[in-house]
Order: C-alpha cells, then structure tokens, then sequence
C-alpha cells in the first residue's frame, strides 16, 4: 500500500519478482554451451548453474536431474529447419556448402562430444528418429522410407562436420557454389523412389 510519498534511498527495497521462465531459459542456455564444450559425461551441474548465474539446485527443481536437462538441451539444439527430399535438395545441398558459414554448430558438437555415453547417444538417438527424421520419412515415397531419411541425415551430417567441425578447405574456401550440383545429385540419388 503507497503512503503517497516517493520512496527514500533509505526505505528496504522489495524482494525482486522470481522470473522462472527466465531462469530457465538461462539454464537451457547455459546447459546448451557447456553441453557442446564439454560433453555430457565432463558436464557438471554446478558448472551450468555458475555459467547460469543460478543455484545449482535449481536445475533439479527445475529439470529433474542432469539426464533431463541434456534431453531437453538435445530437444532444442537438434531442432532442424533443413529439408530433404524431392523438391528440397537443392536448397539444403546450397545451405550446406553455400549460405552455412563455417562455425561449430553445437547440436553437432553435443553429438560428437556426448556419444561416448550409452545413455546421452540414446537420448539423441530417439530424438532424432522420433523427430527429425520422421518429418524427412514422411517427405519421401516408396519403400524403405526410414532408412532413407536416415542416410540423408547422415550424408548432411557428414558434410556438416567435413565444413563446419573440422574446417575442410575444400568445403570452406573457393566457390562452393560448384559443388551444389554434386551434394545435389547424392540427395536425390537417395530421396528417389527406386
């Protein structure tokens, strides 16, 4: 209740209001950058909490433990945008070599840093057979649809460590434009119906 007075300098300030959308957040964000720089295995909870600015304990109220906090970082850093099949590939095989710019994507840093572990390789695993590669499964007709969607993912994926990860100058200087055609054709020599 306002005594109709501005506040003094001296009067206590009031407790600030918990934002728990934004504390969240943060450790999403948090988790999601120590993820990728370290693995799941070297991640530690209190390591994300610091990077966070919060309470480790936090992440437990919040995520239930440090195994759902990494299959809700996989969640947002596995979600791709990138379509593949008839009709789409010569935009994704353009987007990959052409408009990519060459730095790490964390998604695959998480991947490649976290698939030592049995548990963290399974949480990815399902994530991108349950999401990602159903959306290019149900983009491709005729039989073995699944396995096919698999192998698009995994020849982009390629392509996107050969570039990005590990920086091949053959993927990342000169015109790369003249490579589309090529990635181009292997896409669609795997998304066509046989």
């Amino acid at each position: 209740m306002s005594s109709g007075r501005p506040r003094s300098t001296s009067d206590p300030v009031p407790p600030r209001r918990r934002d728990a959308t934004a504390t969240r957040e943060a450790v999403l964000l948090a988790a999601r950058e120590v993820f990728a720089e370290l693995g799941y295995d070297r991640a530690g909870i209190r390591d994300i909490g610091a990077r966070a600015g919060v309470d480790a304990r936090l992440i437990g109220r919040y995520f239930g433990s440090k195994e759902g906090l990494f299959t809700e970082v996989v969640d947002l850093a596995f979600e791709k945008t990138m379509m593949m099949g008839p009709g789409h590939n010569h935009q994704a095989a353009r987007s990959l070599l052409v408009d990519s710019t060459p730095e790490p994507a964390d998604g695959m840093l998480i991947a490649l840093r976290s698939a030592s572990n049995e548990r963290a390789a399974a949480i990815m695993r399902a994530n991108l057979e349950r999401n990602y590669q159903r959306v290019v499964t149900d983009e491709l007709a005729g039989p073995d649809a699944a396995g096919r969607a698999a192998l698009l993912i995994a020849v982009c994926s390629g392509v996107q460590l050969m570039r990005d990860i590990l920086g091949n100058r053959a993927l990342t200087t000169g015109d790369l434009e003249k490579l589309v055609p090529y990635l181009e054709a292997a896409l669609d020599a795997i998304s066509a119906t046989p």
